[in-house]
């Protein structure tokens, strides 16, 4: 059931000042003198102590805490090709997120402009503004051929959350459902639903995690992804199979894991009764999953059962990776987000799962239990605590690979986040309270 109407949605983005972003000076400008040193002359100081040396942009500037969020609108949400126009108030959407879960500037850049050379040069440009960079809403195979040439060609992190951000939540979620069902991440046989960007980088993932990669058996619209096929790009190729061994319905016979990003209705409780009990299912079609999570029950009442709905338990929501992995690189000057970065992520939600829920969270979800177990082995995206444990794993994770620029002491850090996520959320609910707005 939908919490809202179509034309809430309208109005909650179009009341008031349009769109949901707004640019506010974080410094006064009201006598001559303030004027004086946010222009001219006296920014000419700034400049030519970065001209001196470059790491006092950092000290001057806001490029330490600034990410841009760009896309070229190629594959928006479940909306698909919809353009860089259309996809804006997605971006702007995500820079809400970022602000909101981890004091996070943004800009949105949406870019008109489809082919991968000039969109990566395009990028490429813009990096001296720009701590990081947020790849979204790009379609595939376009958008591992980008992010790959940033990743190497750029000196700030580069990530695109439509492939890793599905990957790390739902990776944390998987193994903290091997936990529970005493399952080997080394003898799952898993099947997944989906080829694009995703499926791929999940799979990827949950290799890094220890899963061998002939374990994997991958679909696509046109059935499994196995090398006799002439169709397939080298990004797919990666997962295909020997040979053809069957439709979906024959191979997720004990199979340990189905992961679902695909459509509607893929998977059936007559599969789910054929799987290895206790199955673990990570339907993640948006909005409506590959099973519902009553079918699924229904099917096997000790599977573990994630989506991507909110109404659900066990949400894989990339609002849990997204805004706390690039807090932790940026604080401490990340060049990259490596693979170890994302695993530290995934392993520290993982953990949170075992902790105690605050009465807080309890509330905010208006549940009166939450605690580790088959319908919770994912913390919920509204937990705050995710910016500590999280934020905390990525830094030690880039100081520890020697991708941080800039050594800080964890436990400090860790204590100092709370604090200011607190001290944000009070200035944007002040300053949001002044439109008096009736949402």
């Amino acid at each position: 059931m939908s919490l809202f109407t179509v034309q809430e949605a309208l109005e909650y983005h179009s009341m008031g000042r349009k769109g949901k972003l707004e640019v506010v000076p974080s410094k006064p400008c009201a006598t001559q003198k303030h004027l004086s040193m946010a222009y001219s002359p006296g920014v000419a100081q700034t400049c030519l102590e970065i001209a001196r040396d470059a790491q006092q942009v950092f000290t001057y500037t806001n490029k330490g805490n600034l990410v841009a969020v760009i896309s070229n609108g190629t594959a928006v949400l479940g909306l698909g090709n919809i353009g860089p126009l259309a996809g804006k108030p997605v971006m702007e959407g995500k820079g809400v997120l970022f602000k909101a879960f981890a004091d996070i500037d943004v800009y949105d850049l949406n870019i008109n402009q489809s082919d991968p050379e000039k969109f990566i040069q395009w990028v490429k440009m813009v990096e001296p503004t720009f701590g990081g960079i947020n790849l979204e809403d790009i379609k595939a195979p376009e958008c591992f051929q980008i992010e790959e040439t940033l990743i190497e060609e750029m000196n700030i992190p580069v990530f695109h959350d439509d492939q890793h951000g599905t990957a790390i939540i739902s990776g944390a979620g998987l193994l903290n459902a091997l936990e529970i069902t005493g399952k080997k991440m080394e003898n799952l046989k898993m099947v997944v639903s989906g080829a694009g960007a995703a499926a791929i980088a999940c799979c990827k993932f949950y290799s890094s995690l220890g899963l061998p990669q002939e374990n994997i058996f991958m679909y696509d619209s046109r059935g499994l992804i196995h090398r006799g096929r002439k169709d397939l790009n080298k990004y797919k190729l990666q997962f295909a199979r020997k040979k053809d061994t069957g439709a979906m319905q024959e191979v997720i016979k004990g199979a340990d894991v189905f992961i679902g990003l695909s459509v509607k209705g893929l998977l059936s409780p007559d599969m789910v009764r054929n799987m290895a009990r206790p199955a673990v299912i990570f339907a993640m079609a948006n909005p409506d999953p590959e099973i519902s999570y009553t079918d699924a029950k229904a099917a096997d009442p000790e599977c573990i059962m994630g989506t991507g709905r909110s109404d659900f338990p066990n949400q894989v929501n990339n609002v849990s990776g997204f805004p706390f992995i690039f807090r932790g690189a940026l604080d401490v000057r990340a060049r990259r987000i490596n693979e170890e970065m994302k695993l530290a992520a995934a392993r520290a939600l993982a953990d949170l799962a075992k902790e105690p829920v605050p009465d807080e969270i309890l509330d905010a979800y208006g549940l009166k239990k939450l605690e580790f177990g088959p319908d919770y082995v994912i913390p919920k995206p509204l937990d705050a605590r995710i910016l500590e444990w999280e934020a905390t794993a990525v830094a030690q994770a880039a100081m520890d690979t020697k991708t941080a620029r800039k050594i800080i002491d964890p436990d400090e850090y860790r204590k100092s986040l709370g604090t200011r996520l607190r001290q944000s959320q009070k200035r944007i609910r002040e300053f949001i309270s002044s439109y008096n707005l009736n949402l």
